[in-house]
């Protein structure tokens, strides 16, 4: 069988660039992933005092193979069921759909991904806990589940939810257990601005992807709401989730040293969000909308781990 699967990664590596590849696996989009993992192994030093660097390592590169993995599942599924088709994607990063790339190359090398961080989570568990296994299997379910299977999670007006939860919430919990071998109620707590932006983000997606989704029979959010609701969503999710930080702050989650880079982070984010709305969000706009989304939710991820880093620095 592993045989089998190298001649066929072989046969298609042939024909694939290194382009293809990543933007198959949207290469730029794990900075969501890796931002989550980095304020989480900080978050733990922080909060609980210890440290690994090999499992820091090793759970950088599962995460990554996960991230990626799952992105190749959401390439190939999205091209199978019609999402990305030609006439109403307009991203040219969709290689499957306008360079004529196989899609069963997306499909083999997301299998190959998932493999290789199933093997990197056996180490983390047999380091840490074997409970690791049920909760990284119940991650990469899931992120084959959301385009994949039966009943896909995108389709329905669940995906915001299961991005900001997953890449959020668990995927910090899950770092921050592997670093200090423990599980807190203050890095749940700590999890609520990820959880919260990285499910913006998704909705901006498909704000700008609602007439494209009504045509592939996808009923997101944004669908499910109608235009006009869905924009309070989205200030609503952008509201909450900056404001829980000075709240974190407040209750000793956070440290103190968080607050001035947090302040500069907010007006960027306010300031950028009102372009977004003026601009609008459609398949038209939808470069300059995640171009935006992506900067304020960087400007939050960075006022966290420049505050961590000095708290840190001062201990």
């Amino acid at each position: 069988m592993i045989l089998l699967i190298k001649s066929v990664l072989y046969s298609y590596s042939k024909h694939m660039t290194a382009r293809q590849f990543f933007r198959i696996v949207e290469i730029r989009t794990k900075i969501i992933s890796m931002a989550t993992f980095i304020c989480a192994s900080l978050y733990a030093v922080y909060d609980s005092g210890s440290w690994s660097w090999l499992r820091f390592l090793l759970m950088a590169v599962a995460v990554l193979c996960v991230d990626m993995g799952t992105t190749g599942f959401n390439s190939y599924y999205d091209y199978i069921n019609g999402t990305d088709n030609k006439h109403y994607n307009l991203e040219k990063d969709k290689v499957l759909v306008h360079d004529g790339v196989n899609p069963l190359a997306a499909l083999i090398i997301s299998l190959g991904l998932f493999g290789c961080a199933a093997i990197l989570g056996l180490m983390l568990a047999s380091m840490t806990s074997w409970y690791l296994i049920l909760a990284g299997g119940a991650c990469m379910l899931v992120g084959y589940a959301y385009t994949g299977g039966p009943f896909p999670i995108s389709r329905t007006p669940f995906g915001e939810l299961f991005a900001g939860l997953f890449l959020g919430t668990i995927l910090f919990l899950i770092t921050y257990f592997v670093i200090s071998e423990s599980v807190t109620l203050a890095a749940a707590l700590a999890s609520i601005p990820l959880l919260l932006l990285i499910a913006m983000i998704l909705s901006i997606n498909n704000a700008c992807d609602h007439d494209a989704d009504i045509i592939a029979g996808r009923n997101t959010v944004a669908i499910f709401l109608g235009k006009r609701i869905n924009k309070w969503v989205l200030r609503t999710q952008l509201i909450i989730g900056y404001a829980s930080v000075p709240i974190l702050v407040v209750f000793s989650i956070f440290p103190y040293t968080v607050v001035p880079f947090f302040s500069i982070a907010s007006i960027v984010a306010v300031k950028e969000f009102i372009t977004m709305e003026k601009r609008g969000f459609s398949l038209e706009t939808k470069g300059p909308s995640m171009g935006g989304i992506s900067k304020i939710f960087l400007s939050l991820v960075f006022s966290m781990i420049l505050g961590l880093a000095l708290a840190l620095l001062l201990l």
